[in-house]
């Protein structure tokens, strides 16, 4: 956390700012500034490499010309070390922060791609004046930016801005209509007007409290190429990148643990994470389980069960979480913690995984996340698979789809799916493409709104940020290839990824991601479509790959959610809360929402004629969300 400040008086108290970010980094604090110059520089520190008093930051370079604070793990410092010091630099610590700063002090800005890790990092140039600010290539650690006419601020926790007095928080239309539609907000844009993500890959130069360049300097690789080895090789080859992977990111001088849910994902990074450590220690792996009977009525499998047969196969200890309809007590904390209106209950579990985790030592966990997105596995890539059969035809026959979609029922998960895969039919085929990500059709979105926001937007808003990511691929980009870029600029960095983050590092927890590798984000995106898509299987390369290691059940197991059954607490133990903050007096008070089109809502949700669990849930996280950071009436301190 930081700021650069150009005005004539500064008013920030910025120890107390720092303090609302303190669950991030709960082992130390450093604060650096030059009030000369107009420049503070803070840190909370979660100690994972070099726990001694020679990792504190923010942390001078030798010379004294450059501060820097940074959040995060750099996997391939020591590397990166042994070309420094081969080069003539000298070390103190065994930290990663000294590898980076030396790495800045030698190649400047350009040392960002030399780095394999997950990071926010701000470097401060005492002699050109200049502060520069990146994010890890896809989006693992969050960074959020102010910049206002006299200063220029950032934190990896939008409360350290809004709470620290940096900028008011003013409601952004946009990103209210992208929390309908999407569930979350793709793109820069947070749900307050004056605070911007930093994005996926995303560097900044500012000077004079001004951006005065911002570019990308890492793009998703898409280098795919024909299959010209046997099947098997290329199995060979990814399940040798995976295994490289999880013992890259092993690297750690705290007690270390995993996510275990019993899917493909997790089980992998379980297996090649046992298998380096065996010997050494005992992997501890941690689970969740939620009543059974009402999550399989909303498409949920239960994962405990495969998940107790990985830790039995593989030969580790699984503890478990065991929650019920108790767990939705803590949906005020979850939406304090997550700083933007985030509506996905899951966030919860990683919530209560991270806090079991933590309550036994363990301060670094491994998570499963991103095999879905760079080897496909939602069953919207499936559906795009379909388009093969239909999105040629006409306009006008594509139009009478999307009318029949209309028309079924949401009263089951099959139907539903089968209507969201017609739904848009007639739209572009890049249109359709972001469409796959709609949790609510944009008509509806921008109908719940109340009118003074509808007068600020058109419906094209809702489709913005992600037809400028798109816009930046090759023109031959197939159309997986461009679904496999939203899911991970998007769906990916602005939403798992981030209440992943949040979740953990608000109990003292990192939360790691192998699958993210940059190496093996390269391999994926080098491999044939059919390879990974192949007709009903998504991952079919990666479920071949881990045929030597897993059980057949697991690896072939049905796709299922990290979720929660929250149409049926919407019907039960959220039921009051939603008649309270959704109440029409409530609702028209506040002036988001208009309360007319959302108690229509919650009587059609109600009595079945459509399923609008997701919406209402985002509606009331939404007010939640304001009566904390409007209202002031914090969940927690």
């Amino acid at each position: 956390m930081g700021y650069v400040h150009r005005g004539e008086k500064e008013t920030i108290d910025f120890s107390a700012a720092l303090s609302f970010i303190r669950r991030r980094g709960p082992d130390d604090q450093g604060v650096w500034s030059d009030t000369n110059a107009g420049v503070w520089l803070g840190q909370v520190r979660l100690s994972i490499l070099d726990t001694s008093s020679a990792g504190h930051q923010p942390m001078i370079s030798a010379d004294g010309r450059v501060v820097m604070v940074f959040n995060g793990e750099i996997y391939n410092f020591r590397e990166l070390r042994v070309h420094l010091e081969k080069a003539g630099d000298t070390f103190f610590s065994q930290s990663d922060s000294e590898v980076l700063l030396a790495l800045f002090c030698r190649y400047g800005i350009d040392c960002l791609s030399r780095l394999n890790g997950i990071f926010s990092v701000v470097f401060w140039e005492r002699d050109t004046q200049k502060l520069w600010v990146a994010r890890d290539q896809l989006g693992v650690k969050p960074l959020y930016i102010h910049a206002g006419h006299d200063r220029f601020a950032f934190s990896s926790e939008m409360k350290g801005l809004l709470r620290g007095g940096f900028t008011k928080p003013d409601i952004d239309p946009q990103a209210v209509l992208a929390h309908l539609g999407y569930l979350w907000s793709p793109g820069e844009k947070t749900i307050v007007r004056g605070i911007k993500k930093v994005l996926p890959g995303q560097a900044m130069c500012i000077v004079n409290g001004q951006v005065e360049k911002a570019w990308f300097y890492y793009e998703l690789p898409m280098l795919e190429a024909s299959q010209l080895q046997p099947v098997e090789e290329t199995t060979r080859e990814l399940a040798a990148a995976v295994r490289t992977a999880v013992k890259r990111q092993l690297v750690s001088d705290v007690p270390l643990g995993s996510f275990l849910s019993g899917g493909l994902d997790s089980s992998a990074i379980v297996a090649f994470a046992a298998e380096e450590i065996r010997g050494k220690e005992r992997l501890q792996c941690f689970s969740i389980k939620i009543d059974s009977a009402s999550a399989a009525g909303e498409g949920f499998a239960e994962d405990l069960p495969y998940a107790e047969k990985v830790a039995k196969h593989l030969d580790v200890d699984l503890q478990v979480v065991t929650v019920g309809d108790e767990m939705m007590d803590r949906l005020p904390d979850v939406v304090y913690l997550l700083d933007e209106p985030t509506a996905d209950p899951a966030a919860l579990n990683a919530l209560f995984i991270s806090e079991m985790a933590s309550q036994n030592g363990i301060k670094v966990l491994l998570s499963g996340a991103g095999g879905d997105d760079i080897f496909t596995g939602y069953r919207r890539h499936f559906a795009l698979a379909q388009e093969r059969w239909w999105g040629h035809l006409p306009a006008v026959i594509r139009k009478g789809l999307a009318g029949s979609a209309a028309l079924l029922p949401a009263s089951s998960p099959l139907s539903r799916r089968v209507g969201k895969a017609f739904r848009y039919a007639e739209l572009p085929q890049d249109d359709r493409l972001i469409s796959y990500f709609f949790w609510l059709a944009p008509d509806m979105a921008f109908g719940l709104l109340a009118p003074d926001l509808r007068r600020e937007l058109s419906i094209d808003d809702l489709f913005a940020p992600m037809r400028e990511s798109l816009a930046r691929l090759p023109n031959d980009a197939t159309p997986l290839d461009k679904m496999l870029t939203l899911e991970c600029k998007h769906f990916l960095a602005d939403h798992n990824l981030n209440y992943t983050d949040k979740m953990g590092m608000a109990t003292g927890v990192e939360v790691r991601v192998p699958l993210l590798d940059l190496e093996l984000v390269k391999l994926a995106g080098s491999l044939p479509s059919g390879l990974k898509q192949k007709g009903r299987e998504g991952k079919w390369i990666f479920r071949k790959a881990m045929e030597p290691y897993l059980p057949h059940d697991v690896i072939y197991r049905p796709k299922t959610g990290f979720g929660v059954p929250l149409r049926h607490w919407l019907q039960g133990r959220l039921k009051p809360l939603v008649d309270e903050v959704l109440s029409p007096v409530s609702l028209a008070s506040r002036g988001i929402f208009d309360p007319e089109a959302v108690a229509s809502l919650i009587k059609a949700d109600r009595a079945g004629r459509i399923d609008a669990a997701y919406t209402l849930f985002g509606i009331v996280c939404m007010e939640l969300w304001c009566k904390q950071y409007l209202d002031g009436h914090f969940a927690l301190d």
